[in-house]
């Protein structure tokens, strides 16, 4: 009898390894999608609209939602692209902060 091996390599985009020049944007978690019937062969959701971590940044319940209890690999992942001025935001002359 003759084996095969399979394996399976996850697929980067090329401009997500090691950044690539390209800008990242501001992660934020969406609504939850965990199906709470799938035991039924149902699907219903909770209807929690954003993840809210459970204790801030770093924490042992940083991925615990304190709305639906769920982790946060449940909700939707999103990426909101972070737009940055050309000169850098160091022109202060426009603000008229300092005259």
């Amino acid at each position: 009898m003759k084996r095969h091996m399979v394996v399976l390599r996850r697929y980067e985009p090329a401009g997500r390894v090691h950044g690539g020049g390209r800008k990242q944007g501001e992660v934020r978690y969406a609504e939850c999608r965990k199906n709470h019937a799938a035991a039924t062969g149902g699907y219903a959701v909770d209807g929690c609209a954003e993840f809210v971590a459970a204790v801030g940044d770093g924490g042992e319940g940083a991925l615990q939602c304190t709305v639906c209890g769920c982790h946060r690999s449940f909700h939707r992942r999103v990426v909101v692209d972070v737009e940055t001025s050309e000169d850098g935001g160091a022109d202060c002359s426009s603000s008229g902060a300092l005259q």
